[in-house]
């Protein structure tokens, strides 16, 4: 009999403390998408009908801000950040910033420290955030650097972490070393939907 309530007692506690899921609200059809980051989210080397955001936009039928701008770092857009969630509109992010930080030797400390800012300002603000990892190069080619899933881990948001890595893997997605070519610029847009789905975010 001790036995019994012993379990019944743990079943109870475990069930009383545990962890919540995340409520994320649902999108609606007005809501809008920002899409922030450097020239991988501007669509350098594409037409603009060609850009990621472009297409994902097709994908979801949503409104999609690309506020992407060429050569911008973490910092840069840490800056720019503020004035473009004034728009009550947007409840989604997706964040891909790091390429230019990496190409200029920046403290990655630094890039990890802008990211997640982007993030809190965002969360501030109810705003649901997808993390875009970008690859570094190694002896071993390609691979997302381990800060976006120590940030992502940390800020409790959703992360793609190999999307850039693979692409700029294939020559035939890429229009240089760094960018890739209106085919990869669909790709990145159709796994990026995959991952919006994935985490419920769309």
């Amino acid at each position: 009999m001790k036995t019994l309530l012993f379990a019944i007692a743990v079943i109870f506690t475990l069930t009383l403390f545990k962890p919540k899921e995340p409520q994320i609200q649902m999108l609606n059809a007005q809501d809008t998408i920002l899409a922030i980051g450097d020239s991988l989210t501007f669509g350098y080397n594409a037409p603009s009908s060609k850009s990621y955001p472009s297409v994902l936009a097709q994908l979801t039928g949503h409104k999609i801000i690309n506020a992407g701008i060429n050569g911008d770092t973490s910092y840069d857009g840490l800056q720019r950040l503020p004035q473009l969630l004034h728009d009550p509109s947007i409840t989604r992010m997706i964040l891909c910033f790091g390429g230019n930080d990496i190409l200029q030797n920046l403290p990655l400390d630094n890039l990890k420290t802008n990211l997640i800012e982007m993030i809190r300002m965002a969360k501030e603000k109810n705003i649901e955030v997808l993390l875009v990892g970008v690859p570094n190069m190694t002896l071993f080619g390609l691979s997302s650097l381990e800060l976006y899933e120590e940030v992502a881990e940390s800020e409790e948001v959703a992360l793609s972490s190999d999307i850039l890595a693979n692409i700029l893997s294939q020559p035939s997605l890429k229009s240089d070393q760094i960018h890739p070519n209106a085919k990869g610029y669909k790709q990145m847009a159709e796994k990026i939907y995959e991952s919006l789905k994935a985490y419920h975010l769309l």
